[in-house]
């Protein structure tokens, strides 16, 4: 996706319009009823500015005539760009786009099967292996360093992409101050704060504590974005049966109230400000082991199809597992989830690569998602019905016995088929023959091939001491 579509393209509509405006009207009627607790002067007195009731506990009341506002207002297209300014994906229904996920603790090294806390050698080589990968298309830090202070850590992971790759990068930061000098640092390289919002080559990724609860780092990590007309996404999350309602519904309804929340300020500091919308985080708390997990059937479809809704760019998650290992189960979730996405037609689809319910990354499992993408794309594709295609005129020359593989038309249109990289399609003797690897053994001699022989595109040098300047 992310290219022309051949055919009709297939399409998975998971509620039906009556659904989706019932729950968007439940979370309308959170907002006004319930409200939200805002703690943070800008953001609050924009509030007060349009109108909106706060309530004797500091919550603000949000009308449903502001919502329904900033929802017509946001743009409904977002163009983002590669790190040399040109168009790498636009954000429209129809187009689907993969990427990495960001700041898990641990990784499972490819090389020895250790699972272990994160560095930033590790950041560097899961960016130098996404840059390589075809059906990778824009950059996460995948893990957070733990080699490095804390505090420097967002900092180093933001140059570390921007030197590791060209591909458009969604970042993370932990406070406000890290945003700030991440966003600088993009600005360097797309030549200019002018440049970066005319061409946005980097966007946020904001993670909200809860929906009705929004934190002072997430406010202003919203407002300063939209004043810089740069694309963002503001994502509570709830844990069904934790942090909120058990049922999917209610779970959608909930963490939908919390985006709206930050897409109507978005609107109110800078009307037209860019956002990306997931329609509401709500993961599966498993009852039985008391953790969350990332790739329950309920938590998929229902929040696309939401944030399909609003008609703004969405926010997806797939190609992640609640394995601790690239095996059976990791290989079944990651395609599940990608396919679910995908189908719902989720523009940027991260957490590819997740192990471990978002706690551990694989550069294997990334390789492995990036052979089932590339599998689910070439379906989506569909296919061309022409004259050509349909052959007629062969079939009647070669009648009833026709031999075809030597033939113009098999040589001009067999590369038309997907042929995998990783996936073995030999027979029993010629596997044995070639090697007799396993999935998981050709993903870790082919990762280990693109980490010695792929080189990213060099940063001018210039341009590379300012961005080390300012990340450090």
């Amino acid at each position: 996706m992310g290219g022309a579509n051949l055919g009709h393209r297939p399409s998975l509509t998971y509620l039906s319009r009556s659904q989706a405006e019932r729950i968007h009207a439940a979370s309308l009627e959170i907002l006004e009823r319930v409200g939200a607790l805002i703690d943070e002067e800008e953001a609050a007195a924009l509030l007060r500015k349009a109108g909106v009731r706060q309530g004797q506990e500091g919550t603000f009341h949000i009308p449903p005539k502001l919502v329904e506002w900033a929802v017509s207002a946001a743009p409904k297209r977002i163009v983002l760009h590669d790190r040399n300014g040109k168009p790498a994906m636009t954000l429209v229904p129809g187009r689907v786009y993969y990427g990495l996920g960001s700041d898990c603790l641990f990784l499972l090294d490819h090389r020895t099967g250790e699972r272990r806390q994160a560095t930033l050698q590790d950041v560097d080589e899961a960016i130098r292996l996404a840059d390589a990968l075809p059906n990778i298309h824009f950059i996460m830090s995948a893990v957070l360093p733990s080699d490095v202070p804390p505090e420097a850590a967002n900092r180093l992971q933001m140059r570390s992409m921007i030197e590791n790759s060209s591909k458009p990068i969604m970042f993370v930061t932990n406070d406000f101050e890290s945003c700030l000098d991440v966003v600088k640092a993009a600005e360097v390289v797309a030549g200019g704060a002018k440049n970066h919002k005319q061409k946005p080559y980097s966007c946020c990724y904001i993670n909200v504590t809860a929906p009705l609860r929004h934190n002072v780092d997430s406010l202003q990590k919203v407002l300063f974005l939209a004043e810089k007309g740069l694309p963002t996404t503001y994502t509570p999350m709830v844990l069904r049966g934790v942090s909120g309602p058990v049922t999917s519904a209610g779970a959608v309804a909930l963490a939908n109230a919390g985006e709206l929340v930050g897409l109507v300020l978005a609107q109110l500091k800078r009307e037209g400000a860019p956002v990306i919308h997931s329609g509401g985080y709500g993961d599966v708390f498993d009852m039985r082991t008391t953790t969350g997990a990332y790739t329950g059937p309920e938590s998929y479809g229902v929040r696309t199809a939401m944030g399909s809704f609003y008609g703004l760019p969405v926010f997806g998650l797939g190609g992640s597992t609640d394995s601790k290992l690239p095996d059976e189960q990791a290989a079944a979730e990651a395609s599940l989830t990608l396919l679910f996405e995908t189908l719902g037609e989720a523009n940027l689809i991260h957490d590819v690569g997740y192990m471990e319910s978002g706690k551990c990354y694989s550069l294997e499992m990334m390789a492995i998602c990036d052979e089932v993408i590339g599998h689910i794309n070439r379906y989506c594709r569909g296919i061309e019905v022409n004259d050509e295609t349909l052959a007629l005129d062969l079939i009647a020359e070669l009648g009833p016995e026709g031999d075809y593989l030597s033939t113009e038309h098999t040589v001009t249109h067999y590369k038309d088929t997907w042929y995998p990289r990783l996936f073995n399609r030999n027979h029993f003797d010629g596997w044995l023959a070639e090697d007799g690897l396993t999935l998981r053994q050709r993903t870790q001699k082919r990762v280990e091939e693109i980490l010695n022989d792929h080189s990213p595109e060099p940063l001018p040098g210039r341009i590379k001491e300012e961005v080390e300047m300012i990340l450090g």
